[in-house]
């Protein structure tokens, strides 16, 4: 009997313990069927070389912002993953790049960001063969922003031509109207690269029927050099100075040799690359007045950038080595940009019934062209003010075309004004049309027909 009741306590406790185990399996085959679905981006960066300040932010961000979104249970259960190779600015290796990170663990890139116009000018003709979305977050080739020539490439947030718009009507005002910018001068000193080139075909445009004289002036990359030029500008005496640089170095110099030549740092205007606190700093003095144009604003005291303060540094995760750039210019454009990326994965995952799963490139494209970044949404997201209200649709890749006018106070940068759209929208939305008209023309490319 005694080896009966033995018996028969093993048999119920294999029974037990088959079950307690049949179910941990199950449990952990789950988890890891869940662990699978994973998204895969690039994280193109420029971390070293002259533009490493703007690198470092700008993807320091994004990292940032991927690892708080996979530390707040993903996108619907879909965990990010990202791999990083380092272009240094420079195009062949950001090629170079593109082609490392295009696919990883089976699982090809949806997005890319090259963080700079050579860049993408560099890769854009591969990202409709490579079903890719080009991200130029307010950089890039300006008439991409036509979405019938350029269905894979998207402008937002707002182009080079909207933003020397915006400026040029910053100064009119600053001259009292349009009719006071006749007989005016402006100087455009800018690096002699695609990018320092981009806004000519708008500058010129809008200069001329202004009746402004316009003076370009290019100077060699990095840019520390540039007496020269100063002493051009001396010559030529002009009333506006736009300055369109790239990395702490050559924006600092350039203020450094207008306080030389005593041109005033109020008549000068930087754009959005040189305009983070890191291209101030170096200049002290010689920094102070001068405006520059944002698409992400600073501060840390929007509710998005506190929580990611709080969770991913909070956790030891932060990316950046200094805790307190978190909240600057490129640190905030740099989450501006993947707060589009998750928001488009989202958009993707529900329009083609893929919620908790990953998502192909073509269905992320559909998602990204369905952004519409309400001041709602921008407040649900946390970063409410932080960036312009904006949609994209279909013909129309720029999203809100809107800038805001700054100008350093020695310390910090002061909001001079709002979101600024250009004087005439239809206008420079019509220089876009025209030339990726053209582009399709010489490339034998049929437009998309759009609803």
């Amino acid at each position: 009997e005694a080896e009966y009741m033995i018996f028969n306590i093993f048999k119920n406790f294999t029974v037990a313990l088959t079950a307690i185990l049949t179910f941990l399996s199950t449990f952990f085959i789950l988890n890891i069927s869940i662990a699978e679905e994973k998204q895969y981006f690039p994280v193109a960066s420029s971390r070293v070389g002259p533009y490493s300040a703007m690198g470092t932010g700008y993807y320091g961000a994004q990292i940032d912002y991927m690892n708080y979104v996979n530390m707040n249970g993903g996108v619907n259960g879909v965990m990010l993953t990202w791999q990083e190779c380092e272009t240094e600015y420079n195009a062949v290796k950001t090629v170079e790049c593109y082609q490392r990170l295009l696919e990883k663990d089976g699982q090809r890139i949806v997005v890319f960001d090259t963080l700079g116009t050579p860049g993408a000018y560099a890769v854009i003709n591969r990202m409709a063969e490579d079903n890719v979305v080009l991200a130029q977050y307010g950089y890039g080739r300006t008439d991409g922003a036509d979405g019938r020539v350029w269905p894979w490439v998207f402008n937002a947030a707002s182009h080079y031509w909207s933003q020397i718009a915006v400026k040029m009507k910053f100064m009119a005002e600053q001259e009292g109207g349009i009719d006071n910018m006749k007989g005016k001068k402006i100087v455009h000193l800018h690096i002699d690269s695609a990018y320092g080139r981009e806004p000519l075909p708008a500058m010129r445009s809008i200069a001329k029927d202004w009746g402004v004289t316009l003076v370009e002036i290019s100077i060699p990359p990095p840019g520390l050099e540039q007496q020269s030029q100063w002493l051009q500008i001396r010559k030529e005496k002009p009333d506006w100075v736009t300055f369109w640089g790239a990395g702490s170095g050559m924006n600092s110099t350039a203020m450094t040799n207008a306080a030389r030549v005593a041109f005033p740092r109020n008549r000068m205007m930087y754009v959005t690359f040189g305009a983070a606190e890191e291209d101030m700093y170096p200049a002290g003095d010689a920094a102070k007045g001068t405006y520059a144009v944002a698409n992400a604003l600073p501060g840390d005291n929007y509710p998005l950038v506190a929580a990611i303060k709080e969770q991913v540094y909070g956790a030891g995760k932060g990316n950046l080595a200094d805790e307190s750039r978190v909240g600057s210019v490129y640190w905030n454009r740099g989450l501006g940009a993947a707060v589009m990326w998750i928001e488009a994965l989202k958009n993707a995952q529900e329009m083609h019934g893929k919620v908790g799963k990953a998502v192909t490139g073509a269905e992320f494209r559909d998602g990204y062209e369905a952004l519409n970044m309400t001041e709602d949404r921008l407040n649900e997201i946390g970063i409410k003010g932080m960036v312009a209200p904006f949609s994209i649709s279909c013909a129309n890749h720029e999203g809100a075309g809107k800038f805001a006018v700054m100008q350093w106070n020695g310390e910090k940068f002061e909001q001079v004004t709002g979101w600024e759209a250009p004087l005439d929208p239809a206008y420079i939305r019509n220089l876009v049309e025209v030339s990726a008209a053209k582009f399709a023309k010489e490339n034998n490319i049929t437009p998309k027909t759009c609803p």
